[in-house]
């Protein structure tokens, strides 16, 4: 792997996500909370825009934005638990599509046949992606809105783990 793709505009804004979920467990300020996750949702729309525009999208970039997307939601949402900000159940609703497609991509890189198949972005994960965002906002700004919008993140994750089983489903068998 190339040092300059790794260091592209794109994948260091990415990364930086790791740097704003650490951030996160160690500001116990709310207003600070909220600035950092505005500036990772500031950052997770920055890098594929600039990506695109610039026309140095990647693989590699593919790979470490989810994953830094998941980072700072995992980390938010473990400090919110430990804190007493949300239950349990909660938790792991709003943690349900991580888990189920860190289990898929392990499955899928697995089993030999599912292995040249890409993994790309689909509208369904990019949804879980904005109402886990806008969960941890509320945990803050709104508590008594953060049932509902664990219930919708139930519902959005329940969809797109459907969504990204079937596309990975479909797309086996073109291969």
């Amino acid at each position: 792997m190339q040092r300059g793709r790794l260091l592209s505009l794109p994948n260091v804004i990415s990364m930086s996500r790791l740097v704003l979920a650490a951030a996160f467990v160690f500001v116990g300020d709310a207003r600070a909370r909220l600035g950092l996750i505005g500036a990772a949702s500031l950052t997770d729309f920055l890098d594929g825009w600039i990506a695109r525009r610039q026309q140095t999208t990647s693989n590699l970039g593919a790979l470490i934005d989810p994953l830094a997307d998941r980072a700072f939601v995992f980390t938010a949402v473990c400090v919110y638990l430990v804190n007493g900000l949300i239950g349990t159940v909660q938790y792991f609703v709003l943690i349900s599509r991580d888990l189920m497609t860190a289990i898929g991509f392990i499955v899928a890189r697995s089993v030999r046949m599912l292995r040249p198949i890409p993994f790309r972005a689909r509208p369904s994960g990019k949804t879980v992606t904005v109402l886990q965002l806008i969960t941890l906002v509320a945990v803050l700004a709104i508590p008594e809105a953060v049932s509902p919008l664990v219930w919708f993140v139930g519902v959005a994750s329940a969809i797109a783990i459907a969504d990204y089983t079937l596309a990975l489903w479909n797309q086996r068998v073109r291969t």
